[in-house]
């Protein structure tokens, strides 16, 4: 489990053929890896991977063909948001997220509001129903309020530091981004159709 608060910005160095996935190696300095093992699970860009080879300055990780079917973002050279799964002690600063990706989405406006910005993401039209007006959804890994929504669209406000410990910041109009949506809310709707 994880709860969307990206503590780094790595970058994937490396992307090989792994059986019918690839193996990513990410660079990730300042993520601190003193307490990463192998078998751990690390959210990159939003996407649960388990370390099957750790160093003093990144991990290894192998994602499955079916993983990068359904994911963007995790081809070499790019940059991704990075979060440790949580200890039970744990803050909860965002809320509940699997790391399990459900679709691609796409930005539809990234306007600057004074020193924040407007952001607006369509997500596939069977995501549309679990996200809610200020509810929770997760975008390349990072845990965002919704301020509206319209139809298989919604819009949030991306503060400062947000824009800057991220790579939120990075994209524009047409850019696609990793949707998770609000675990609680499928649980809710499997329960309310039996």
């Amino acid at each position: 489990m994880f709860s969307g608060i990206v503590s780094a910005v790595g970058r994937i160095a490396k992307s090989v053929q792994h059986g019918d996935g690839q193996r990513l190696t990410v660079d990730a300095p300042g993520f601190g890896m003193d307490d990463v093992a192998v078998g751990d699970s690390i959210a990159v860009q939003g996407v649960c991977l388990t370390v099957v080879l750790a160093h003093p300055h990144g991990f290894e990780v192998d994602a499955s063909a079916h993983t990068l079917s359904v994911t963007h973002g995790l081809a070499a050279g790019r940059p991704v948001n990075l979060e440790k799964a949580l200890r039970a002690s744990d803050r909860m600063g965002g809320h509940i997220v699997a790391g399990h990706v459900d679709g691609v989405g796409k930005v539809t406006a990234f306007e600057p509001l004074g020193a924040s910005v407007r952001f607006e993401v369509e997500v596939p039209g069977q995501l549309s129903r679990y996200v809610a007006r200020k509810g929770s959804v997760t975008v390349d890994g990072v845990s965002l309020t919704t301020n509206e929504v319209r139809g298989s669209r919604f819009e949030v406000n991306l503060i400062p530091h947000t824009l800057a410990v991220t790579t939120l910041g990075k994209l524009a109009v047409g850019s696609p981004v990793n949707i998770e949506v609000d675990l609680l809310a499928r649980y809710v709707e499997r329960l309310m159709a039996k």
